[in-house]
């Protein structure tokens, strides 16, 4: 087995009922501490879903028009492709090499993955350094595939290992951290590099992506300080990522290193690299030239998802809504909203935001509550992967959103965050921040126990 071991590393209650309501009452506040208490996260799309579904509505306010292009979206997005030739047309060309049959593998009920062994929900990205950054491993490309289509062998599979290191509270209660290391094992075309840089990614929750498209640009670099002018020890920084198309540098605004600068590229990016499916912007199969089978293998079309039905499924995404918070009213949501911004955790989880353009007006000109500034931060060296993505350094990563963070489990059926899964609940997960987020972490571990709980229930509101 090839061993590839981590580094190591005044206030104001909303009572309104009506969900527009919340949002006219949301555009009248100005300080952080009312953007904490805002029940409306999603804008004027907010849906009040609670339970399984919760992640899986459209926005409320879309047209007749706008609803059923979403539906047809979502089926291309939840149902399985098969492999070609296939009698069902529309899905067919699966593969050859894939992580899952459909989007909705990773992103079940459009929810965040598991790292599970056996479970598709945790990617590993490869690369190997190259003259101006990491460039794809040779044999085995950008992406290890763990499935494929019969007759094309996969590429093998990644062990995941776990070794517990104990830490204790200043209280003197004690916790335990889950330290990730991985093992490949049955590659299937040979030994991988030597060189190899490996990421895991695990699949977030796809809620709210039109919503953060629609942020201008202007307002997410104007709140970057990439120099720590302010002295706060914050350095957000923006990630420019080439256009594939004009090559021009264009901000990067999705995936775990924002890294990637568009719903659309998102989709697409993920058709292709877990699924197989080809597009207009990958048009060939990600079959590097040791891999014969994998391209001798028959083909579902060119491309194998055409233009219109590729727009419905970043349309499903784009609109996916966000959910209501719960539990305002409790006293400790209320104590945690101010210990949330007290240790300072409101610095890179930066509450408010506001959308201006879109195509479609549902997502455009809201007031809309992420818990993040879509910027890089240093999260110091436990959680780095040691491997450059675009601008972003082996140790930065882009401030993931926090809206429907409290739903987690309710959707999904587990309580894993971070990157690589490996913290097992929201407590655990505050406690591995570093680098910029190191003297938050501090302060975490500074409070009391009832505090803590208090901050928890804070963000299980979200």
């Amino acid at each position: 087995m090839t061993r590839v071991t981590r580094p190591r590393r005044g206030r104001a209650r909303i009572g309104v009922s009506s969900i527009l309501g919340l949002v006219l009452v949301a555009t009248a506040c100005s300080s952080t501490t009312d953007d904490l208490r805002v029940e409306a996260s999603g804008g004027e799309g907010t849906t009040t879903a609670s339970n399984q579904e919760a992640f899986g509505m459209s926005a409320r306010n879309l047209t007749d028009a706008e609803r059923r292009d979403f539906v047809v979206g979502n089926s291309f997005f939840t149902q399985n492709w098969v492999t070609a030739p296939s009698s069902t047309e529309d899905r067919d060309g699966l593969g050859p090499l894939l992580n899952g049959q459909g989007c909705a593998s990773c992103h079940v009920r459009d929810g965040r993955g598991t790292p599970e062994e056996g479970e598709p929900g945790l990617l590993f990205r490869l690369s190997v350094p190259g003259e101006s950054g990491p460039v794809s491993e040779p044999v085995y490309g950008d992406q290890l595939q763990d499935r494929s289509i019969l007759g094309v062998p996969a590429e093998g599979q990644v062990l995941r290992l776990y070794v517990e290191e104990p830490g204790a509270f200043a209280d003197g209660e004690t916790y335990s951290l889950r330290r990730p290391m991985y093992e490949f094992d049955d590659l299937a075309y040979g030994p991988i590099s030597v060189e190899v840089e490996v990421s895991p990614r695990l699949a977030p929750a796809v809620i709210g992506a039109g919503l953060l498209e629609a942020i201008p640009e202007a307002d997410i670099l104007g709140t970057a300080d990439p120099d720590d002018a302010d002295g706060d020890g914050i350095s957000g920084r923006p990630n420019w990522i080439k256009d594939p198309t004009s090559g021009e540098p264009t901000l990067g605004r999705f995936g775990w290193k924002a890294n990637v600068t568009s719903v659309e590229r998102q989709v697409a990016g993920a058709f292709i690299g877990d699924i197989g499916i080809t597009s207009h912007f990958f048009p060939d199969q990600n079959c590097t030239e040791t891999q014969t089978a994998c391209s001798a293998a028959p083909s579902g079309g060119e491309p194998e998802i055409p233009d219109d039905r590729m727009e419905k499924v970043v349309f499903y995404n784009q609109t996916l809504a966000v959910p209501a918070r719960r539990n305002l009213d409790s006293p400790d949501v209320e104590a945690g909203a101010g210990l949330f911004s007290d240790i300072g955790c409101v610095g890179c989880h930066q509450p408010r935001q506001e959308t201006g353009d879109a195509e479609s007006a549902a997502l455009a000109n809201q007031v809309i509550f992420p818990f993040t500034d879509l910027l890089l931060h240093d999260m110091g060296p436990d959680l780095a992967d040691d491997r450059a993505d675009g601008e972003a350094s082996g140790s930065e990563w882009r401030t993931p959103p926090m809206w429907g963070i409290g739903l987690t489990e309710t959707v999904s059926g587990h309580t894993f965050f971070l990157h690589d899964g490996r913290a097992r609940s929201l407590e655990e997960a505050i406690l591995w921040h570093g680098g910029e987020a190191g003297p938050a972490a501090s302060e975490f571990k500074a409070l009391s126990s009832e505090q803590r709980s208090q901050l928890l229930a804070f963000l299980g509101s979200l």
